[in-house]
């Protein structure tokens, strides 16, 4: 009977012990908010909704600020539910002292991704676009900003005929566009904002940056008597399509412009591209050749032009492809011949009379860098891009597109072949001393398409090479270029239409 008592009271006394040996409290268990913060704990809550509220309640000046009705928890703020014997509660005041100077507070309102489009370095190696992300709190605004975006692009009339699908039939000549998209892929995604991102409520600052890449104020010039808007556009580093996006008052480059007036001269630098596509039809004259006959009854020096050259006109069909208002490739379709050229004649004197006379007639000294007294390059006239600024960066020629792949180019004048190669930007290119301190070049010639060699001595519309797409090209076309001095080793790109 002892030994049974004795039994019972141990028993007793090893299940009050046992609680205190495990650590365990006298209280039940608590359902509770372990709060982390970027990965470490702040402590725990007894209420996710109370401190959500009292978030919001505190940051009225957020609400204030950016127009909205709630403030919510930072991104990197985890509340996990947690049931613990932890006595160890904190207030809702404590832990939001422990997070307002470190992350931001969130509101609601849409992430914007925008992916850059891949691009080569000088060495041709591919780097890839990057990746950006725009924050707005209204979907509509970054709809309305893209909008004038892409009528920064398009003329108005053109693009009001698009959207509304009212285009007129082309009766004789004239463009239809038809597409227009944005190349970059964009996705919209609702979500929470750090209100330490810059966020854009409105469609002008959203619409600037789209535009130029930043909301900073452009750099601003007071005009000058004299001065044209050509002319401001080549000495400030930009294009006159760049001028007229940036003054959206002026509507062509023969604007007028008054002492005093200032205008703004931002750089364009789009956060996407926008692609237009056109059927375009156009009328284009056909450059007449020059025939020269001798007659060894006169001088040389005798000159007599015995029948006057006529242009003829072609009917010329294209697909017109534009990269944010530049075109980066014509693809022919057809080309109708209204009326034919009629060759110029001239007769020069081919009878001698002194060795300096016969000097002083033919040679390379008799090459004239003036207007009129080179010949076409191409065997179609249609200029795609001409000399100038494109984004702050010269482009040092006259791209000349349309003719198709492989059609031919032509030496604009007489002079020996100093180059005849290739380059990752030039392509398949050919550059001709003419012996008279100017040089012309030939680049993005097809493969297989220089027809000339290196000390190869030309004439003035020899064919030398085709036209084709290689090097830095998007579309068929040949970069032309004349220069005063050696390209790219001291000399200085002129622009070639001042000789035609």
């Amino acid at each position: 009977m002892l030994k049974k008592t004795v039994k019972i009271i141990v028993f007793i006394m090893v299940f009050s012990i046992l609680p205190l040996t495990l650590g365990f409290t006298n209280k039940n268990p608590q359902k509770l908010y372990r709060i982390y913060l970027k990965g470490e704990s702040l402590g725990l809550i007894k209420s996710k909704k109370e401190l959500e509220e009292y978030i919001d309640k505190k940051q009225e000046q957020i609400k204030k600020k950016y127009k909205v009705d709630k403030v919510y928890v930072p991104d990197e703020l985890d509340i996990v539910k947690e049931v613990t014997f932890n006595s160890k509660v904190s207030t809702v005041e404590e832990i939001y002292e422990k997070i307002k100077d470190i992350s931001p507070f969130t509101i609601k309102g849409y992430a914007i991704t925008i992916k850059g489009l891949d691009t080569k370095d000088s060495d041709g190696k591919t780097i890839k676009g990057k990746k950006q992300t725009v924050y707005v709190l209204d979907k509509k605004i970054f709809e309305e900003s893209v909008d004038e975006t892409v009528r920064s692009f398009v003329s108005k009339e053109d693009y009001e005929a698009y959207k509304n699908n009212d285009q007129k039939e082309i009766e004789d000549v004239g463009k239809i566009i038809e597409k227009i998209y944005i190349k970059n892929t964009i996705t919209i995604k609702k979500q929470n904002i750090p209100v330490d991102k810059t966020i854009y409520q409105d469609k002008a600052s959203l619409s600037k940056y789209l535009l130029f890449g930043t909301t900073e104020e452009q750099q601003k010039y007071t005009v000058k008597d004299g001065d044209t808007i050509s002319d401001i556009a080549f000495n400030n580093k930009i294009s006159t399509e760049e001028f007229l996006i940036a003054n959206p008052s002026f509507t062509d480059e023969n604007g007028l412009l008054y002492n005093g007036q200032e205008v703004t001269l931002g750089i364009i630098k789009p956060q996407f591209s926008v692609v237009e596509e056109d059927h375009t039809v156009f009328k284009e004259e056909k450059n007449y050749q020059t025939e020269t006959r001798y007659d060894n009854t006169k001088n040389v020096g005798y000159t007599e032009v015995t029948q006057a050259g006529v242009k003829g006109e072609n009917k010329v069909t294209q697909k017109v492809q534009k990269i944010n208002g530049e075109t980066v490739n014509v693809v022919p379709v057809s080309t109708e011949v209204i009326k034919e050229p009629i060759n110029e004649i001239i007769v020069k004197g081919g009878k001698q009379s002194s060795y300096s006379d016969y000097y002083s007639g033919g040679g390379y000294g008799s090459i004239i860098a003036t207007k009129g007294q080179w010949g076409w390059p191409a065997s179609c006239s249609s200029v795609s891009s001409g000399f100038g600024y494109r984004w702050g960066v010269l482009h040092d020629g006259t791209d000349i597109a349309g003719c198709g792949l492989g059609s031919n180019i032509f030496a604009a004048q007489s002079g020996t072949v100093v180059q005849s190669s290739y380059k990752f930007d030039n392509g398949q290119y050919i550059t001709i001393d003419h012996h008279n301190g100017f040089y012309s070049m030939y680049a993005h010639l097809c493969n297989g398409c220089r027809y000339v060699n290196v000390g190869d001595n030309v004439t003035k519309g020899q064919v030398i090479g085709g036209m084709g797409r290689t090097g830095a090209a998007t579309g068929v076309h040949l970069h032309f270029s004349i220069w005063n001095g050696y390209p790219y080793r001291g000399g200085r790109a002129l622009n070639a239409m001042q000789f035609y």
